[in-house]
């Protein structure tokens, strides 16, 4: 229907301007929002996946121009995180779309909470160059990356919902860091997702589009609005809009 056209094209606008500001691809938020006004069970899942691919890359090169790319933690990711991802994307035709959409809903709402109540100021405010890694990073960054690989595969989405909080607070990065790394790594993980899961036809490329074009302007804006912004009221921000999507996407796919 053409208010179902709009509305994926509202939904790209909306995702593409929060995964730039909170260094995610997107998909992750708008699946519950394409089920809320209509689409089905996998059209909502899946479609977002490939269309915040340009979205993402967009941000993630506004990220990386203003010196907040670590590429050692990049390639790492990337790595690992591919074979996760179509591993995870394969095993998905095993499971329906209802658990894929709780278990979205209820992992935002509990990455938002973490960020809301365990905030802590970043050490490297004002120096975005800045930031060391932990001891024992890579064996870390192995457990996120293969982690978030299967999860994002499994459900249909690129992973920068679990990855911007994870290189935060598994890896001590800053914020902007976390987030530049986030976009990028989520650009190439959603791309296998998107063979397999185009390969195993679950794929509607019509709302794909819509939200793609609407999302790479967004994504654009929310970019360099973020790399504006102290980080201490980004990690504010970034908790308490999770925390309020999760909590109503969770009560609509319970009431549902």
């Amino acid at each position: 229907m053409g208010w179902q056209r709009v509305g994926a094209f509202a939904v790209g606008i909306f995702v593409g301007f929060l995964g730039g500001l909170f260094g995610k691809g997107g998909s992750a938020v708008a699946t519950p929002l394409l089920s809320l006004i209509g689409y089905p069970g996998f059209v909502a899942v899946v479609a977002p996946l490939p269309a915040t691919i340009p979205g993402t890359l967009v941000a993630a090169i506004q990220y990386s121009r203003s010196r907040l790319m670590d590429w050692q933690i990049f390639w790492w990711s990337v790595g690992i995180g591919v074979p996760a991802t179509v591993l995870g994307a394969f095993l998905s035709k095993y499971t329906g779309a209802g658990p894929l959409l709780l278990l979205t809903a209820l992992l935002v709402l509990g990455f938002g909470l973490s960020f809301l109540f365990q905030r802590k100021k970043d050490p490297n405010a004002g120096t975005p160059e800045k930031g060391s890694k932990p001891r024992f990073w890579r064996t870390r960054l192995a457990g996120v990356a293969s982690g978030v690989g299967i999860i994002s595969g499994l459900m249909a989405n690129s992973g920068g919902f679990l990855l911007a909080p994870s290189y935060a607070k598994l890896l001590g990065q800053p914020i902007k860091k976390s987030f530049a790394f986030s976009l990028a790594v989520s650009a190439v993980l959603a791309i296998p997702g998107t063979a397999v899961h185009a390969y195993l036809g679950h794929v509607d490329w019509g709302v794909a589009g819509l939200i793609a074009l609407g999302s790479v302007p967004a994504s654009y804006t929310g970019a360099r609005l973020a790399i504006r912004t102290k980080p201490e009221k980004l990690e504010f921000l970034y908790g308490a809009a999770l925390t309020a999507l999760g909590a109503f996407f969770l009560v609509h796919i319970l009431r549902g």
